[in-house]
């Protein structure tokens, strides 16, 4: 007599089942594509061509349009009215609000500067908070560090200080990705609905609270410890 499936079985007969399928169902829609490239005469595969070309001229020409207006690199602005101008000519933009005395404002920009090399398609700036009174007031930026997420000239969106990044110093910045990637300002790739950090083992261990303090006579608090 046969011993009876445990279910620890039946569900990896279910599994691979279910990978047979999705093969199945892969296999079936290239063999589709290959009968329908097959099936082409040369007129239809120099038209696919020459329409494949054009798609790769307009993306070139689009990315070297974006590097003539400073996309590809993280770089500090003068002063406010330089602000005005580079979001007025860009769809997306981030710009970090800063304070030389602000630690994570240096952490800050570690992620940025690799960010701007990997999304040419968004402009990464920074700004001194303490230069720029009339934005930090109209933005109402408190706490430095700021990003603001600017999309088609207007501010859309905020990370203020590293709650939305895991509460924690060292956050990836896979996990910065992430969050810009919510507010549409990136073009992103991966899951929205699953933040990075919290796939990180050692996120609730290794764990850096976060304090505000108040900066008497200025219009923000610090997200920074000075030390």
């Amino acid at each position: 007599k046969m011993a009876a499936d445990t279910p620890v079985d039946i569900l990896q007969k279910v599994l691979e089942n279910e990978i047979l399928q999705s093969a199945k169902v892969v296999e079936e829609h290239l063999d589709a594509e290959i009968q329908k490239l097959d099936q082409m005469d040369e007129d239809e595969l120099e038209h696919l061509k020459q329409r494949r070309l054009e798609a790769l001229r307009k993306s070139q020409q689009q990315k070297q349009e974006w590097l003539s207006k400073g996309h590809g690199e993280y770089r500090e602005i003068p002063s406010e009215r330089d602000f005005f101008q580079e979001v007025k000519e860009s769809k997306n933009v981030v710009c970090h609000f800063y304070r030389d005395t602000t630690f994570r404002c240096q952490i800050m920009d570690k992620h940025l500067t690799v960010l701007a090399k990997k999304h040419i398609e968004t402009k990464f700036l920074k700004l001194n908070a303490e230069k720029s009174p009339f934005l930090c007031e109209r933005l109402r930026i408190k706490v430095i560090p700021t990003l603001a997420l600017i999309k088609d000239g207007k501010t859309k969106d905020y990370v203020v200080g590293f709650t939305d990044l895991g509460n924690t110093d060292d956050f990836t910045t896979e996990t910065l990705e992430w969050r810009l990637g919510c507010a549409d300002v990136i073009n992103y790739s991966g899951n929205l609905m699953e933040p990075p950090f919290q796939s990180q083992k050692k996120y609730g261990t290794s764990f850096t609270k976060l304090d505000k303090k108040t900066i008497r006579g200025k219009i923000y608090d610090s997200d920074s410890d000075d030390d």
